[in-house]
């Protein structure tokens, strides 16, 4: 019969255990045997809700052929919403004594788990958002973070950053301190630099102390010159030696850009000193020519290279044409990747250009068509009806530029009066574009009738 096979209810088998007996009492054994009835645990996860009854039940089978079984049909078991009201007011007794009783309280502490360690934050000025730092690598490595993520506050917030440092800087040790910071940072965090080298131009300047043994200008340059002197031991150096010999090389050129030294006698003017330190640096990159040396000195040059020859000129010297020699020579004779020549070549190139420098001929206040020869460059090009080109250069372009719109109709009547009198009359249809217009008014209308 069906009922053979159909000998259990929709989803009893989700749990599979062993039977006991056949048909639709069937028993399950539970998972864990050991435990009983009556030390069942209450599961992590909220009970699911019975299963629905078959639409059609099975008839009820005898007790007999069950082996003894419970084959009764089961009950559905009454919900707690048809509890009585006695039913509900013991369980509201028994929330009441468990609330009674419970040792919870809001007042208690934070809870936090065994392995977690709380250390309470003391701020030496007693606020709560921020701790001061306690030494001068703190508060330097504050300053050129911020400094680094926010460079466009640097004139903002430099006359708050001195202040700061005048603060802290009161011996001569703390300031050969604050220079080894500053120095150490500015060759090691990428793209530092610039920034670094205005710093140390503001400070040079602002820094209230100045002891015998030299000043923050003077410590620098000291600091400087002491990884200058070794320059041909760590350009053969490995990798990582190179790596921060290039950035004291950029950090340098950059130093030789922003470092001011003012004289009384008239205005401030760069330090010559580094101005043969970076000749004998680039002469040292390129005398082993490696990609990575190579590359320094090509980003060195792309960016002091008019600079130096300016002052070079000055001075009347031809050092510009020895530096660019030799880098033709590594063209021609070193080993260096396709990628890198490449560079060199082009470094070259930039040089005879002037170094992508363009005199004009003449101020932009002054100009006229006369003396500019790129007066007119900016001008757009118009086009006559038989498509010959134009521009404000040409003698004619004010006849021609009348003819133009005279073509196109730009003014209509327009009068130099001025009353802007417009032509706006609508232009007579065709007729066939007439005649399909009462077409379609006549369809329209036949349409809204019908």
């Amino acid at each position: 019969m069906m009922t053979d096979n159909f000998d259990r209810t929709p989803g009893a088998g989700r749990v599979r255990g062993k039977p006991t007996s056949p048909g639709l009492g069937e028993a399950f054994t539970p998972l864990h045997p050991e435990i009983g009835d009556g030390d069942a645990k209450p599961s992590m996860f909220s009970p699911l809700e019975p299963l629905r009854q078959p639409r059609t039940s099975p008839p009820l089978l005898d007790s007999s052929a069950s082996g003894g079984g419970d084959c009764r049909r089961p009950t559905k078991t009454k919900s707690n919403s048809t509890q009585t009201p006695n039913s509900t007011a013991l369980n509201l007794h028994k929330s009441e004594d468990v609330v009674g009783k419970s040792t919870l309280s809001v007042n208690a502490p934070e809870f936090y788990p065994s392995t977690y360690t709380y250390e309470e934050l003391a701020y030496e000025d007693g606020s709560e958002g921020y701790y001061p730092p306690s030494t001068l690598a703190d508060l330097v490595q504050e300053i050129l973070s911020h400094l680094n993520s926010s460079p466009g506050s640097f004139e903002f917030d430099i006359d708050n950053i001195t202040a700061t440092l005048n603060e802290w800087v009161e011996t001569e040790k703390t300031l050969e301190e604050l220079v080894e910071l500053i120095y150490t940072q500015s060759t090691s965090i990428p793209n530092f630099a610039y920034t670094g080298a205005r710093l140390c131009n503001h400070l040079s300047h602002n820094l209230a102390l100045s002891p015998a043994s030299g000043n923050f200008r003077q410590l620098l340059l000291k600091r400087c010159r002491t990884e200058y002197e070794q320059r041909d031991v760590v350009v053969r150096g490995d990798k990582d030696t190179q790596k921060n010999f290039h950035s004291y090389v950029l950090f340098l050129g950059e130093l030789y850009l922003n470092l001011e030294v003012r004289s009384p006698k008239g205005p401030p003017t760069r330090a010559a000193i580094l101005l043969s330190a970076l000749k004998d640096l680039i002469i040292t990159l390129l005398s082993h020519p490696v990609d990575g040396n190579l590359i320094c000195a090509v980003k060195l040059l792309k960016l002091t290279g008019s600079v130096l020859e300016d002052a070079w000129k000055e001075s009347g010297k031809s050092d510009m044409e020895e530096l660019i020699q030799k880098i033709e020579n590594v063209v021609l004779d070193a080993s260096c990747s396709r990628d890198v020549k490449q560079m060199l070549l082009k470094l070259v190139e930039l040089r005879s250009s002037n170094w992508g420098r363009v005199h004009t001929a003449s101020a932009s206040s002054e100009a006229t068509p006369d003396n500019d020869p790129n007066y007119f460059m900016n001008e757009p090009t118009f086009y006559t009806a038989d498509g010959t080109p134009f521009t404000a250069a040409d003698p004619d372009y004010s006849e021609k530029y009348q003819e133009i719109l005279d073509r196109e109709g730009y003014y209509g009547d327009y009068e130099e009066n001025g009353n802007d009198t417009f032509d706006t009359e609508d232009d007579e249809m065709d007729p066939e574009i007439e005649e399909a217009f009462e077409k379609f008014c006549l369809e329209s209308e036949r349409k809204k009738r019908s």
